[in-house]
C-alpha cells in the first residue's frame, strides 16, 4: 500500500515502513531543520538525533491525538524535545574541551600564532606586550535572532 497524507498514520500504527518513510519524505526537512536549530554546535550529532526521532515517532505514535494538533506540529514538537534532550546529554563535552585538545589546520598560520599568544597569556586584561589580541563581538539584530561574532587581530608596534 502506498503511503500518503491520508493513510501514513494508520500504516504506522500498523508498523509498516511506508508510512514512516513518507514522514522522513515529507516532514524530514522541517525535523532537520529543528534539529539544526538546537544544535548548531554539535553538527555530528544531528543524524543520529534524527534518527532516534523518527524512531520516537514510530514507537509513540499512539499517543497522536489529531482532535489536539497537526501531525506537523506533533513531530516537530517530538523532534524540539529530542534535540533538547541531545543538547542535555552532550553539550557538557562541548564546555569542557580544553586548547589542547583542538586541533588546528596546518595551513591556517595566522590563527595558530594567535592561539599560541592566547593560549600563553592567559590574562588577557593584564597590560602585557602581546602582539595579538582576540575581541569577539556579539551583536544582535534588532528584528532576528542572528548573533555575529567578529574577530579583530590587533598588532602592537
Amino acid at each position: 500500500m502506498k503511503a500518503n497524507e491520508d493513510n501514513f498514520i494508520s500504516l504506522i500504527k500498523k508498523r509498516r515502513e511506508e508510512g514512516i518513510r513518507y514522514v522522513m519524505e515529507e516532514y524530514g526537512g522541517l525535523l532537520q531543520s529543528i534539529v539544526k536549530k538546537r544544535l548548531y554546535g554539535m553538527p555530528d550529532k544531528v543524524e543520529e538525533c534524527m534518527n532516534d526521532i523518527f524512531f520516537g515517532i514510530w514507537n509513540n505514535i499512539g499517543s497522536f491525538d489529531p482532535k489536539r494538533s497537526s501531525f506537523k506540529s506533533w513531530a516537530a514538537g517530538v523532534a524540539r524535545f529530542q534535540a533538547i534532550d541531545y543538547l542535555r546529554r552532550y553539550g557538557k563535552q562541548l564546555q569542557q574541551e580544553s586548547w589542547e585538545e583542538v586541533e588546528l589546520s596546518a595551513e591556517d598560520e595566522n590563527l595558530n600564532r594567535l592561539v599560541a599568544v592566547s593560549y600563553t597569556h592567559s590574562e588577557p586584561t593584564r597590560r602585557t606586550p602581546i602582539s595579538y589580541a582576540v575581541f569577539c563581538l556579539k551583536k544582535k539584530k534588532k528584528r532576528s535572532n542572528i548573533h555575529w561574532c567578529e574577530i579583530y587581530i590587533v598588532t602592537e608596534k
